[in-house]
């Protein structure tokens, strides 16, 4: 029985690395100018090591799918035959694709890479998925506006092409993520749809009466305030089973900007919650949904994916993720045997001695203590501030350090 994908986002190469020692099965990332998502974090992935990214998904058994999904423009498509040698010597396992005119280059120059078709192109009915595997393509990245009745439906009409489906992340106010608010609000500054969306539907507004300039009212769709646009957070994971009986090949993590906490946190619990059903184990659903509560989110819904869409999938309150629990430190390396469990961290939010905390591994999830902190030079220091690079001193150590983060303890922000 072949088993259920677990994709995550790499937005940079250190995330990519974490999305797959916290259990994803493949990620996926796109180069600049090609991507619906601009980094500006970390080792971001360019034309220059985007073939050393690659080589690092596959050194660990794992496939790698280049998202190439903008809605190209004639320099657009003159940028992509510059790069088209570049990406043919990464070798992706699969390119992502919405736009008919990169489509065709891409079958003409890299005709045996897999062809995945973007939930950009709002693929919503069984005929769509037929067109789309009789042109070619190996995967349907099916829109988030159907349920999973009718995605087994359409699984049960077109068996032989992959479907993938999103699970978790954030969602855009438009159909299937083809909006231009950005477009115009920024004067053409920030095109949704090339990667660079300022996310207007996350503002707050208010409204002007035409016959009364200058006297503007605040918008209350609740008493809680005016973010109308502003779509809920996805989270399925208590509807994975559901998901893989539907036929799904393929379960998608949102999140290329997101931070290296969330893509940890995330493909850890998602992991777990594929493995059980696989292994016949029953998961604690409140449990499971609380660990995605610890990561930023702006509250969850279950979007359409259900009978009848989720009425309350609005976060008029709250536009920005708020998380459950701050990221505190990833660490970095341990110190000799006899040095009491001092790990060497890169600070992400203040630290104190005699802080208590949660530390997350690939494999645990235990509370400690912060006994002590030191600086470079092992002095003791009375606080660890963000971006510092220090030690500190564990009461409880995890059995393997590497790709261990440290968070508060408890959640906040739930309500």
């Amino acid at each position: 029985m072949k088993k259920v994908e677990l994709l995550l986002p790499a937005g940079n190469i250190e995330k990519l690395d974490y999305a797959i020692n916290y259990g994803a099965d493949a990620v996926y990332m796109g180069m600049v100018d090609f991507s619906l998502r601009s980094m500006r974090k970390g080792e971001i992935i360019t034309e220059d090591n985007l073939k050393k990214a690659v080589e690092l998904a596959h050194s660990y058994g794992k496939k790698v799918y280049m998202t190439l999904n903008i809605y190209a423009y004639d320099e657009d498509i003159e940028k992509l035959h510059e790069n088209i040698e570049v990406i043919k010597d990464a070798n992706p396992d699969a390119l992502i694709v919405s736009d008919f005119g990169i489509l065709k280059i891409l079958k003409e120059k890299m005709p045996d890479t897999d062809i995945h078709i973007s939930t950009q192109t709002n693929t919503l009915n069984s005929e769509a998925v037929k067109f789309w595997r009789d042109f070619g393509a190996s995967r349907v990245i099916l829109a988030r506006e159907l349920s999973i009745k009718q995605i087994a439906q359409i699984k049960k009409n077109v068996p032989d092409i992959e479907l993938e489906v999103f699970v978790h992340g954030a969602q855009c106010v438009s159909l299937s993520g083809r909006c231009l608010l950005s477009d115009y609000m920024t004067h053409g500054e920030r095109k949704a749809n090339h990667g660079g969306c300022s996310q207007p539907c996350r503002w707050k507004y208010k409204l002007l009466e035409e016959t009364r300039p200058g006297e503007y009212y605040e918008i209350e769709e609740t008493a809680r305030g005016t973010h109308i646009l502003s779509t809920k957070d996805l989270a399925l994971i208590n509807y994975v089973p559901q998901l893989i009986e539907a036929g799904v090949d393929s379960l998608k993590i949102e999140g290329r900007t997101k931070s290296l906490y969330y893509v940890s946190a995330v493909a850890k619990a998602y992991r777990q919650a594929i493995d059980a059903y696989y292994n016949n184990e029953k998961i604690d659903e409140k449990e499971m949904f609380e660990q995605l509560l610890k990561i930023g989110n702006r509250g969850y819904t279950t979007g359409f994916y259900l009978d009848e869409q989720d009425h309350e999938g609005y976060s008029y309150d709250v536009s920005k993720g708020l998380a459950g629990a701050d990221f505190l430190f990833e660490v970095w390396d341990k110190a000799a045997k006899d040095s009491k469990n001092l790990y060497k961290v890169k600070i992400k939010n203040k630290i104190l001695p005699e802080d208590k905390i949660e530390i997350i591994t690939p494999t645990e999830c235990f509370e400690t203590t912060v006994n002590k902190i030191y600086d470079k030079d092992f002095f003791e220091k009375e606080v660890g501030n963000t971006n510092d690079e220090i030690w500190v001193e564990l009461s409880v150590e995890p059995e393997e350090y590497k790709y261990a983060i440290a968070r508060t303890i408890g959640i906040k922000n739930a309500g």
